[in-house]
């Protein structure tokens, strides 16, 4: 397929993605805080750049899962170059409106909408002196005017599949956006492989996960909750985290015959439909906004109706479920659970997710079919002590046993002197 039919498609896409938004925007809430995040964003952006006279780090992330993995890049960078300003980008509003005031950066904002004159303006506003995009989302002009103004761009935590649009016969558009980057700082062997294949040779290195260093930091930092601790008292919990409507269908026959058993279930969606979808799936629940006012409740479950918790819910878990397994995306973070030695389970869609994969082949992780599988997971692990410790050893060796990625990506930097000034 020529390169003007696929530049004319990517445009095409450009042009219309906004239009649906808008078209949308009353319906859906996020198509709305995503058109109005980028209102009068030059604008702002000039505002806030106007007076700055220090260099900048520009670090983009698509949404929240991207930022989390940045995030040990983030700190070693406000560490080690004080000196430094940093921006952070993001194009979903689920990453902007969690992080827009996080103090991790001195600015944080929507990315303008990929064309050839954003991308020149932004860059002239920002005048970034390096460059990173957090594991993947690839924006022809941005990219472009990275590589034109001669600004080292690398890919942070990239992971590459023979599926991608890269390596097709028709991706030779695609294909040259990689050739904007600077360096590649992939998680696996089989990103490399497929990198040298489309002639990539000198400018890649394996560096792991960052999130493995990010979980890392979540779990050291940990932060006890009086009423998670009250509500579960000295009961065996399963914490749920992350789930979707097929999730709590798998989750709720269980819960809701087993009331000697606590179950903590945070949705990954906490609007109001989707909080009282789980009040119906879930018999004998309650709410964590109501925890404080009814702490004598018997109830066996507690649903969690705010978002920030998550990662420190998991610390109370006997075993982790992790949602998102039987949806089309796959499964959600399961490093957030493994990190705290607990045995981790989750549906059958994960093998676009390297780690949960390779969580399970370690012996730290149990994939699912369906409810009568995961009920035998769960009896499994209740009674046979020998087996749960063993599970839960190897998930927290699993994490242990990937860390140091951040180190090597600073390492790069400062071999190659891309932060000096």
């Amino acid at each position: 397929m020529k390169l003007q039919l696929l530049k004319f498609l990517y445009n095409l896409f450009l042009f219309i993605y906004p239009k649906v938004a808008w078209l949308i925007r009353n319906q859906n809430a996020k198509a709305k805080l995503w058109l109005d995040g980028r209102k009068n964003i030059f604008e702002k952006l000039e505002a806030a750049f106007a007076n700055n006279t220090s260099k900048i780090i520009w670090i983009h992330c698509s949404s929240l899962g991207e930022f989390e993995q940045g995030r040990p890049v983030i700190e070693s960078f406000k560490q080690q170059y004080a000196q430094f300003k940093i921006l952070i980008t993001f194009f979903s509003p689920s990453g902007y409106e969690a992080k827009k005031n996080d103090a991790v950066a001195d600015w944080i904002f929507y990315l303008p909408m990929d064309s050839s004159i954003h991308a020149k303006k932004f860059f002239d506003i920002v005048q970034p002196k390096i460059i990173f995009f957090i594991k993947y989302e690839y924006w022809f002009y941005y990219l472009t005017e990275a590589k034109k103004r001669n600004i080292p761009l690398l890919l942070v935590s990239g992971i590459f599949r023979k599926e991608q649009v890269f390596f097709k016969w028709y991706g030779n558009f695609y294909k040259n956006m990689l050739h904007c980057f600077t360096h590649f700082f992939v998680q696996t062997k089989i990103s490399v492989e497929l990198l040298q294949n489309i002639g990539f040779e000198k400018n890649i290195s394996i560096c792991g996960d960052t999130r493995f260093d990010r979980v890392i930091t979540i779990a050291n930092q940990f932060t006890s909750i009086p009423l998670i601790e009250q509500f579960i008292a000295n009961n065996k919990v399963i914490v749920a985290g992350s789930t979707w409507t097929e999730d709590d269908e798998e989750l709720n026959h269980y819960a809701n015959t087993h009331p000697e058993i606590k179950f903590i279930i945070a949705p990954h969606d906490v609007d109001e439909e989707r909080i009282n979808e789980c009040k119906k799936l879930y018999k004998n629940a309650i709410l964590f906004s109501r925890l404080s006012t009814q702490p004598s409740t018997t109830a066996n479950v507690l649903i969690i109706d705010n978002i920030g918790m998550l990662s420190n819910l998991y610390k109370y878990a006997t075993i982790c479920y992790i949602g998102g397994g039987f949806g089309e995306d796959g499964v959600h973070n399961v490093l957030e659970a493994a990190v705290y030695n607990k045995p981790v389970i989750f549906g059958p869609e994960y093998d676009k997710y390297i780690e949960a994969v390779e969580l399970i082949n370690e012996g730290g992780a149990y994939s699912i079919e369906n409810s009568l599988e995961l009920e035998a997971i769960f009896n499994l692990l209740f009674t046979n002590e020998e087996q749960y410790h063993t599970t839960a050893k190897k998930a927290g060796d699993f994490i242990i046993a990937n860390a140091g990625a951040t180190q090597k990506i600073i390492a790069y930097i400062q071999e190659n002197r891309l932060l000096t000034i």
